[in-house]
């Protein structure tokens, strides 16, 4: 993997390799995802007051929002593994 952070909106940036997994936001499991990493204090808002539009899940077990749409932050991920090879 890169060492070049991926970008998720707003000057907000995170290790690819922490990376685990890239959801979209609008389902029920993930709204209780949400909640249980806001009571576990777990829970990063990257999204600047806007709208959640995707949900980062970290190695380090924290669950980030961002207002990127998940396949934009998917692609941002998946270019940074490019610019290596």
């Amino acid at each position: 993997m890169s060492d070049k952070p991926v970008n998720l909106g707003f000057g907000n940036m995170m290790p690819p390799e922490r990376i685990v997994s890239i959801v979209s936001s609008d389902s029920a499991p993930t709204k209780r995802l949400i909640q249980e990493a806001r009571e576990r204090k777990m829970l990063i808002d990257v999204t600047n007051g806007r709208k959640t539009r995707s949900i980062i899940l970290a190695d380090s077990d924290h669950v980030l929002l961002s207002a990127i749409q998940p396949e934009t932050v998917a692609q941002r991920l998946h270019d940074n593994t490019e610019d290596e090879e």
